[in-house]
This record gives C-alpha cells, structure tokens and sequence, in this order.
C-alpha cells in the first residue's frame, strides 16, 4: 500500500500531467525514427491521438495511478507487428532519451525501465 511517506511511482514521476508530457515527448521521437516510424505511417490524426492516450492511461495505471486502462493487452497490441529485438533496443533509446529530456531521478528511471522492461516478452516477436 502506498502512503504519503511511501508514495506510489505515479505520485513520484508528478503525476498525469508529467505522464502525459513524457507520451507527448516519446511518441514524436517514436514516428521520426527511420526504423520505428513504419508501425505509425498509416495512421490518422484521429488514431494517433488516440493512441497517446491509451498510452498515457496504461502508463498512469501501471505506475500506480488513478487511471483506468481500457486498452488491449500488450500480447494482443503487438500481435503481429514483427516487432524485432532491434526495434526493442531502439525503442528503449528513446525512452532514456525522453527521461533524459525530463531529467528524470535515477530512482524513478530505474523502476520506468524495470517495469517497460517486463512488457518485452509480450511485444517483441
């Protein structure tokens, strides 16, 4: 159980805001990178948003947050992609990138990537 003095990873990443801003940052450097940008190229305006947004739900619901998420699992998400352990470790630059941007603390870092780290056996193929 978290308390004031033992606060959840939500709590100490800053909250919905921050976890919006860190999917606000990510995403852009996600659709630019040469390799990765073909999982987003068809997408519309409408489904990108989207997007985000299920990404900031499931990222504030899995640090410990208010939110619910309504998504699909990451398994079913991914399914079929092709998603490679090369674009696993491109990936996982551009998130320390962003946490880098936001001058995340090494404590809150190292559980981002202890938890982003467990969904790769649901995403890579």
């Amino acid at each position: 159980m978290m308390t004031e003095s033992n606060p959840s990873l939500y709590v100490r990443l800053g909250g919905y805001d921050a976890i919006s801003a860190v999917a606000a940052n990510l995403l852009p450097r996600l659709i630019a990178d040469e390799q990765l940008g073909r999982f987003w190229r068809h997408r519309g305006t409408d489904g990108m948003e989207r997007e985000r947004q299920l990404l900031v739900d499931f990222l504030c619901s899995a640090s410990g947050g208010p939110l619910y998420y309504r998504g699909r699992n990451m398994k079913l998400t991914h399914q079929g992609m092709g998603i490679s352990e090369d674009d696993w470790q491109r990936f996982l630059a551009h998130v320390s990138a962003t946490l880098a941007h936001f001058q995340l603390a090494p404590r809150e870092a190292a559980e981002v990537f202890e938890f982003v780290g467990s969904l790769r056996h649901e995403i890579v193929e």
